[in-house]
């Protein structure tokens, strides 16, 4: 059973997501240590992130995202600051792509580098 639930519904449709989601997962690759891989798919892409005590997954879709972690037994009495801080990590990549979607809602994002995809 996973130890930390996250759901956020936005608008932006699956490629802008596709961004906020690379953006999160090099931001949890350099400030936590995670290793991130990305699966797309025609519907939903598929985030997995790991290190050591912390395994995770995260949905992104054209109108949500849904982020579930299991916490090692050392971690789990740290779950509130991980939670807040995957929380805060997810909540600025979203709301940074939608002030832009805003700006230039016709405009596609271009492809980002970052985390491996299979």
């Amino acid at each position: 059973m996973a130890d930390l639930h996250l759901r956020r519904e936005h608008t932006l449709g699956l490629a802008r997501a596709r961004k906020v989601a690379l953006k999160w997962a090099e931001d949890m690759e350099s400030k936590l240590e995670m290793e991130c891989t990305i699966v797309e798919g025609d519907d939903s892409d598929l985030l997995e992130f790991t290190r050591s005590g912390v395994d995770g997954r995260m949905v992104v879709a054209a109108d949500h995202f849904d982020l579930e972690a299991t916490l090692g037994f050392l971690l789990r009495p740290f779950k509130g600051q991980i939670e807040a801080e995957a929380t805060r990590q997810l909540d600025e990549a979203l709301a940074k792509e939608q002030a832009k979607a805003a700006k230039s809602p016709t405009k596609a994002p271009a492809k980002a580098a970052g985390a491996k995809k299979k």
